[in-house]
């Protein structure tokens, strides 16, 4: 029988070199190729490559489409001024819950560019067209399934890139981060990411995704799977929806504050009113294990100032340690001594400041 989950552009690839396929929010992913290690270390040391073609671009069009988005996200697009410009941000609902976090990429006036997390596609393409419909913003949302998405990442990722696209230097090697270019009537290339290191995420038509995959393969760029992801983005800090957020916390129980724009007192942003009369109680903080073992999601964890819990745990491989995010009690800070519930006993961990690593370095002692 047919698998009943989705398959990118280039799950034939991942099958030919022997990926371990899991289940990802309804979509057939890889894991792993062979060693998630092994896969991790490319991307800290050299470069390696994602298939992200889960994730979903939405293009929003049409006169109001400015007025729309500084309605739907926390973050303010009305600092977008340059074509290719993205920015960060939250979208919320009425109760200043995370809906989903994503990036929005400006090109005109009219064009804009949404990329939503895989797992709530559908319900965020909902949630967007519910807004539009019922407060009538002139917009249109196209969902973009025919592209595909390979992010390139590691300190040699743009050269490699270069290599397999010499044409493409010219326009990309003086793009700023988060940044954005259209290198072709339909090739986006944006210096974006999600592993604490350099790199691009391209954006192209599903047909050429297997010829950029192999290309990029042939100069030495590492195919990596979610294991090796999550590894990454948690030593860069970064947030996984479903696990770090979701819509029964806000931005600042997530340390995402800074995603959210209150400069313009008279935008009123869906969720900004409970944002404004909500003073948040827990916060989310770095932590390292100070023995053996590994921190997992759902840990429990007890403070000076009260108890937490564990959102997102691994081992890191750069740092040889356990290392996690927690949300805790509002007040606990890094170098805050804290206890860990593993198999029935308290573990001794530290609160540190976050990230515990980008672009290659440790920055936690």
């Amino acid at each position: 029988m047919p698998s009943a989950l989705k398959q990118t552009p280039l799950f034939d690839a991942h099958v030919r070199a022997g990926a371990k396929m899991v289940d990802f929010g309804g979509w057939e992913m890889p894991v792993s190729y062979g060693s998630q290690i092994e896969e991790h270390h490319a991307v800290r040391n050299d470069a390696g490559m994602f298939d992200v073609s889960h994730m979903l671009s939405v293009d929003v069009t049409g006169p109001d489409s400015k007025k729309f988005l500084r309605r739907l996200l926390a973050n303010d697009v009305a600092r977008l001024t340059t074509p290719g410009k993205a920015l960060y941000s939250c979208m919320l609902n009425p109760e200043g819950g995370v809906i989903d976090d994503l990036i929005v990429y400006f090109f005109d006036a009219e064009r804009w560019r949404v990329v939503v997390n895989a797992a709530c596609a559908q319900s965020d393409v909902e949630w967007m067209r519910r807004v539009m419909h019922t407060e009538h913003f002139d917009v249109g949302l196209t969902e973009r399934r025919d592209l595909a998405m390979i992010a390139v990442q590691g300190p040699h990722a743009r050269s490699k890139v270069w290599e397999a696209h010499p044409a493409w230097r010219a326009d990309t090697q003086s793009l700023a981060p988060f940044s954005s270019i259209f290198v072709d009537e339909q090739t986006l290339v944006a210096r974006t990411g999600y592993t604490g290191e350099d790199g691009f995420e391209i954006v192209l038509p599903a047909a050429q995704a297997q010829a950029l995959w192999d290309d990029l393969a042939v100069r030495g760029v590492r195919p990596c799977g979610l294991g090796a992801r999550d590894t990454l983005r948690l030593e860069a800090g970064m947030n996984l929806y479903g696990q770090d957020m979701d819509e029964s916390v806000q931005p600042a129980e997530s340390g995402l504050s800074w995603t959210v724009s209150l400069h313009d007192t008279e935008r009123e942003f869906i969720g900004r009113d409970t944002i404004d009369a909500a003073a948040s109680q827990r916060v989310l903080v770095g932590v390292k294990l100070l023995r053996k073992g590994v921190m997992r999601a759902h840990m429990a964890l007890r403070t000076a100032l009260g108890d937490g819990e564990i959102t997102s745990g691994t081992m890191s491989p750069t740092m040889g340690v356990s290392i996690a995010m927690a949300r805790v009690p509002s007040g606990v800070a890094a170098g805050d001594k804290i206890e860990v519930q593993m198999r029935g006993e308290w573990a001794p961990a530290e609160v540190v400041k976050l990230p515990f690593v980008r672009q290659g370095k440790i920055l936690v002692a």
